[in-house]
């Protein structure tokens, strides 16, 4: 499955010190990429990578001749005072566009920093990670968006598709997609969600 995904151009890192986020193949295809960008502490994983802080951006052209501006946005892994360490989200849109495109949550809890982002943006799409991990070094709590706070979370992306990530395939996780389907339909918003199939290419007409 790695080998299939190529070279990227670009790898987007929320972070790169937990195993759930970049695994052996996951560390293949970044050493193959053409660029990453992730956090600050984590960039020190290639010398292809950059540091991004919270709100710094970096450009780079695209095939068609416009320019590509990707956004660091906060994100806090867990709940205050025991969050999982360094984690960024990203916002993807064109330089000379008033709205960006796509908004990548990174690993993160529902906070003010989230709220920020939405103050800041309205994307076309989100892509929440969700699942409500947790694990026993931190106790009861979540480290990844519940579904309820995913619900909250496409209430500030009112504008926006909201596609689930990182909410299956490791045990971790407490919520399933049953579970976010469930709060989606409660809240009336269900006709939002879009589901991606692992290995197909899927058109998100947003």
């Amino acid at each position: 499955m790695a080998e299939a995904l190529g070279k990227p151009d670009i790898v987007l890192l929320s972070h790169e010190h937990h195993f759930d986020n970049l695994d052996r193949a996951g560390r293949q295809v970044v050493e193959r990429s053409g660029s990453i960008l992730t956090t600050v502490a984590g960039a020190g994983i290639s010398e292809k990578a950059i540091g991004l802080a919270a709100w710094e951006s970096h450009d780079t052209p695209t095939p068609d001749h416009r320019v590509l501006r990707i956004t660091a946005t906060p994100a806090r892994h867990g709940p205050s005072g025991g969050d999982r360490g360094p984690v960024i989200g990203f916002i993807l849109g064109f330089a000379g566009d008033p709205e960006p495109v796509v908004y990548i949550s990174g690993d993160t809890v529902l906070y003010d920093g989230i709220t920020e982002v939405g103050r800041r943006y309205q994307p076309g799409v989100a892509m929440l990670f969700a699942g409500a991990a947790r694990v026993h070094e931190v106790g009861p709590a979540h480290l990844t968006l519940t579904a309820a706070e995913a619900v909250q979370a496409a209430r500030l992306f009112s504008e926006a598709l909201i596609v689930p990530l990182h909410y299956e395939g490791w045990a971790h996780f407490s919520e399933s997609r049953a579970d976010i389907e469930q709060a989606f339909d409660e809240a009336g918003i269900a006709d939002r969600l879009r589901w991606l199939p692992a290995g197909r290419a899927v058109d998100l007409d947003y």
